[in-house]
């Protein structure tokens, strides 16, 4: 039923950017807070950035304020990470996740981002 898909991810240099997107269905995408999180190589899961579901007010962890851009179109199902003046300590796998913070219900598979010279 409920599903979630990221895509976007690749490799990139540093001080370059990336588009991620996560493609939702089974629930009603709208109503819902949507969330991304990141887990570099070796290291847990960081709470990155959400989107509330029946607002325009969005959250961003401290690493990313500035840099990225969380948000959604509900008419079409996605969210989206804009990601800007990327760094080395930003590789990770990106994960959006259905739900408000530590208590995620459902989660993407993940996609891999890059930044390396």
């Amino acid at each position: 039923q409920v599903q979630l898909v990221e895509s976007g991810g690749g490799l990139v240099q540093p001080g370059g950017s990336l588009r991620l997107s996560c493609a939702a269905s089974g629930f009603t995408f709208s109503t819902f807070r949507m969330n991304w999180v990141r887990q570099a190589p070796g290291k847990g899961l960081e709470w990155v950035a959400a989107s509330n579901g029946a607002s325009s007010i969005t959250y961003y962890a401290d690493s990313v304020k500035g840099r990225f851009t969380i948000s959604r179109d509900d008419a079409k199902n996605t969210l989206y990470l804009e990601m800007n003046s990327l760094q080395p300590d930003d590789t990770a796998v990106y994960y959006c996740a259905k739900g408000v913070y530590a208590s995620f219900d459902y989660w993407g598979q993940g996609t891999q981002v890059t930044v390396s010279s």
